[in-house]
């Protein structure tokens, strides 16, 4: 089964059967309940803002998604291909009710999916998710009469407005960049990037631009996800062609990579990291991050006398403790960054127009402001889940193996040591357990990762 529905929105494989995979009738019943959901805020003429990334399955989904908030009665403001930052804002921006953005993330390309944003243009909460999953399930929702169908209408205007609001924030210096003479790589996995990460270069001063699979043509050239193993070609491409650094977006541009000019990887977990630096150099105040991401932004903001919280893993838990924290700046270790300047989001063009101010004031080469961080090295491992597995009985033994301990059940289990920390938790998009370890080396997160694998594996 590769049909998940969460607190979230849906995802899933395409084709198949219906409640099975990723189907018309399950896109269908999960956008009218969504609708059913806005319009119970009474709003007598709501609309929503789509958008979608540029896999293959997009216009279909997309179209789907369309007609059925315009038969609900809902007005549409379609995006095109957008990413997910980008429809945030426009949420936001326009005044509409909610938004649906049509993405699998990092997912491969058989992929599809649907998330869910309130009238902030914030992923919905847990009691939202729930209703909206209880109204799919009843098949709760009615639909509008002949000649009340809602209007729908194109928007193309809003990747300039997202990178105008960005070229606007306080600390995104366009002259420190355009002065340090960057020569950038990119690659967007020919997605949603490919449109509007050259157009921010360029309007940050970038002139030397060298782009890889920049045609948003859906047909993803190497696992999308952002991670080491899956970017050895702009590896070799920024070492090959002696530039400053390379970025990496994955096809929906909610999260940024960076690979240093010799062709290290800056480290994913790191992003959020540097630009924490950055930001709390000139704005202190608190910091979050998830659970499963590096302590290494515990250290920095303890460097400046401010105070780190924790969240559970996702978007909108870190969102939670960031405005219960007043945070400055938060995201999670997967290279998603949250600028609440800007708005309550994971964001890559905002991460990449404060992260090349930072290494423009900085002076320094890339790699040289990656050794300023304390090191950590985090080994991301993911099991396949058993649909009969007991998990709090895998999770219970394994807490058995390391009792005495410091303990955080907020999300699945996580276990603090005295140089390192792991933690088990059931993935809300992929029917996997992932399980993480953090240690001083790639040599110790990896023993403690497969430490943990076989305790679980003997269950």
């Amino acid at each position: 089964m590769t049909l998940i529905k969460s607190i979230s929105g849906i995802r899933g494989t395409i084709g198949g059967r219906p409640g099975d995979n990723l189907t018309p009738v399950d896109i269908v019943k999960f956008t009218a309940a969504f609708a059913s959901w806005i319009r119970a805020g009474g709003n007598d003429s709501p609309g929503i803002v789509i958008g979608r990334d540029a896999r293959i399955s997009g216009p279909l989904v997309s179209s789907l998604v369309s007609d059925t908030l315009r038969s609900m009665g809902i007005n549409v403001r379609d995006l095109g291909l957008a990413s997910t930052p980008t429809v945030e804002m426009a949420v936001a921006g326009t005044g509409a009710d909610g938004g649906i953005i049509v993405t699998a993330s990092h997912n491969p390309a058989q992929w599809n999916a649907l998330k869910l944003l309130n009238a902030r243009g914030e992923f919905i909460g847990e009691a939202e998710g729930e209703e909206i999953l209880r109204l799919a399930a009843a098949e709760d929702f009615e639909f509008a009469a002949a000649g009340r169908e809602g209007r729908y209408v194109t928007d193309d205007s809003w990747n300039g407005k997202h990178i105008d609001q960005i070229l606007r924030l306080d600390l995104v210096d366009v002259k420190a960049i355009e002065k340090a003479g960057f020569t950038v790589a990119v690659d967007c996995v020919n997605s949603v990037g490919g449109i509007i990460v050259p157009q921010l270069l360029k309007a940050l001063g970038i002139k030397s631009v060298i782009e890889l699979n920049t045609t948003p043509d859906g047909i993803f050239p190497h696992n999308p996800e952002p991670l080491p193993e899956n970017l050895g070609e702009i590896s070799a491409l920024v070492a090959d062609r002696k530039a400053d650094l390379g970025l990496v977006v994955d096809p929906d541009v909610d999260r940024l990579a960076i690979i240093c000019e010799d062709g290290s990887m800056f480290g994913e977990e790191y992003t959020l990291v540097a630009v924490a630096d950055f930001i709390l150099r000139n704005t202190p105040g608190s910091t979050v991050s998830n659970l499963s991401s590096t302590r290494a932004l515990k250290d920095v903001t303890e460097q400046y006398g401010c105070r780190y919280f924790s969240s559970p893993v996702g978007e909108v838990h870190v969102v939670e403790e960031m405005k219960a924290r007043n945070a400055v700046i938060g995201g999670e270790g997967n290279g998603g960054i949250i600028y609440p300047a800007l708005h309550y989001g994971r964001d890559a063009l905002a991460g990449i127009a404060l992260f090349l101010t930072h290494l423009a004031l900085s002076g320094m080469k890339c790699s040289e402001l990656r050794g300023t961080y304390p090191s950590y090295w985090i080994a991301k491992k993911k099991l396949e889940l058993d649909p009969q597995s007991d998990l709090s009985h895998i999770l219970q033994s394994v807490r058995n193996h390391f009792s005495g301990m410091e303990t955080d059940e907020r999300d699945g289990l996580r276990i603090d040591l005295p140089d390192g920390w792991f933690q088990l938790r059931k993935s809300n998009t992929e029917p996997v357990m992932r399980i993480y370890a953090e240690g001083r080396s790639e040599g110790e997160a990896r023993l403690l990762a497969e430490r943990v694998i076989s305790i679980v594996k003997k269950e």
